[in-house]
């Protein structure tokens, strides 16, 4: 994140990210690119691609759950990864996203980090069991959209991919926010 607002917004916060860099990454790009030129006004955007996979508020106890990501990525397998279609999620939210098909690996390292996650207190943001959780990536916030706008721009946007971009992430990404200032820490997966 760039823009001083959004960074504003995320103080105190820290997010566990994977960031495809193949395949995925590369559709990703198109799509942004491609709803970014569609629009007539300005919107948000994420600058570089990620796949969100829990969200914390423990800006007092970040070493800890830094110690418990570490603990997670040293015994997770590399991630095989593959977008299936552009989607939304629709109002309140009106984001356009690249929605991931649920594949074994990535269910399974959403599901072994909730287990890890179960025996502590740590504050997790928008948490979803992984039945409910829609593996994807963020590409447009269309929320500033007006009705008519956001209705264009879901209806154009949404379609399944012919071919799914399909990669293997290797490592891991804590992202947290700081004083005004986006911070990160690339762990390996199966570093253990």
């Amino acid at each position: 994140m760039t823009s001083p607002a959004q960074l504003a917004s995320l103080e105190g916060q820290q997010y566990l990210v994977l960031r495809p860099t193949d395949a995925v990454a590369t559709e990703y790009q198109a799509v942004q690119r491609d709803a970014l030129a569609s629009l007539k006004t300005s919107v948000t955007f994420p600058h570089t691609e990620h796949i969100t996979l829990r969200g914390f508020a423990e800006p007092e106890r970040r070493e800890e759950l830094t110690a418990l990501i570490r603990t997670w990525a040293a015994r997770q397998h590399p991630i095989t990864v593959a977008a299936d279609a552009v989607d939304t999620f629709p109002a309140p939210w009106q984001i356009v996203i690249l929605r991931l098909a649920r594949t074994d690996a990535l269910v399974s390292a959403y599901a072994t980090l909730t287990d890890l996650l179960l025996d502590t207190d740590f504050r997790r943001l928008g948490e979803l069991g992984v039945e409910d959780w829609t593996f994807h990536l963020s590409v447009v916030y269309g929320k500033t959209l007006d009705d008519e706008a956001w209705a264009e721009l879901d209806r154009a946007a949404r379609r399944p991919l012919a071919t799914p971009p399909t990669e293997t992430i290797t490592e891991a990404e804590l992202v947290w926010y700081q004083d005004g200032i986006e911070h990160a820490e690339i762990i390996p997966l199966g570093a253990a």
